[in-house]
């Protein structure tokens, strides 16, 4: 139970309870000033409401939150990644348990498959959606025709679009017709139309990877509550790039909208 009194838990407990350490690991980490509560580094000993209190380590949020919850999604073709759908189509949010609500962090579009992040944790939202900051996302990708190394290295160089140029992309060819890509931004089905640029438009997509999150063995359809080192990994991996508007993280229409579910559909 937490400790009583009107100041809430000790800083240790909460750190401990956590996952970051041992009690004497986390009075450590607090000695060390690598611990912030509200942007200010804490005296041993100081008492925080994890309702209301943030707790950074390392520059990291702490998900402490009562109440928070992180699903990891292996979202199907012909799911659509918003929380509500006018026109009657299944929603990734029926995936995961209706309490507490969560919503999807960015999207994919209705035909690709993978990895997707619903969350209520307003805080790592805004880490992984905001342009300010990047998280690398892995597709595989089949696409029609066999690309040529030289358009392999357009992809890979970036490729003109109608929203400007792309960044910089990892590459890899996996078997004559299948790319592995890697982003850091995520424009509106960004990989399908680099495809579509070099001349071969995408048969299939999956996101295999956010950020340092993988997980091969998540069946289709299939959720799973992300451990609090997971969490605390992927806001980690959440870390500012210089490229602005489109070259953001998941923004959403016209380039920022931090809101759950917000951001465009980069697949």
């Amino acid at each position: 139970m937490p400790e009583a009194g009107p100041a809430g838990e000790r800083l240790q407990k909460v750190l401990a309870r956590a996952g970051v350490g041992s009690r004497r690991v986390c009075e450590e980490l607090i000695a060390d000033g690598r611990v912030t509560v509200n942007g200010e580094v804490p005296v041993l000993g100081r008492r925080v409401d994890t309702a209301t209190d943030r707790i950074e380590v390392d520059g990291v949020p702490l998900p402490v939150r009562p109440g928070l919850v992180h699903y990891l999604v292996n979202k199907p073709a012909g799911v659509v990644s918003t929380a509500e759908d006018t026109h009657g189509r299944p929603t990734v949010v029926a995936l995961v348990p209706s309490e507490p609500r969560a919503f999807p962090v960015g999207r994919l579009d209705q035909d690709s498959e993978g990895l997707l992040l619903l969350t209520n944790d307003g805080e790592l939202t805004h880490r992984l959606t905001h342009p300010s900051f990047g998280v690398p996302k892995e597709y595989l990708v089949e696409v029609e025709g066999v690309p040529t190394p030289g358009e392999v290295r357009r992809l890979r160089e970036g490729v003109v679009l109608d929203d400007g140029p792309t960044a910089p992309a990892r590459v890899a060819v996996v078997a004559p017709s299948v790319l592995r890509i890697v982003l850091h931004e995520g424009r509106n089905r960004q990989v399908r139309r680099m495809c579509d640029a070099v001349g071969h438009p995408v048969r299939r997509l999956v996101r295999t990877r956010i950020g340092p999150l993988a997980d091969p063995s998540l069946a289709p359809g299939a959720w799973r509550l992300l451990a609090v080192d997971e969490v605390r990994a992927l806001a980690a991996a959440a870390r500012p790039v210089t490229v602005a508007g489109p070259g953001g993280d998941d923004p959403g229409p016209g380039g920022d909208d931090p809101t759950p579910g917000g951001g465009p559909a980069p697949g």
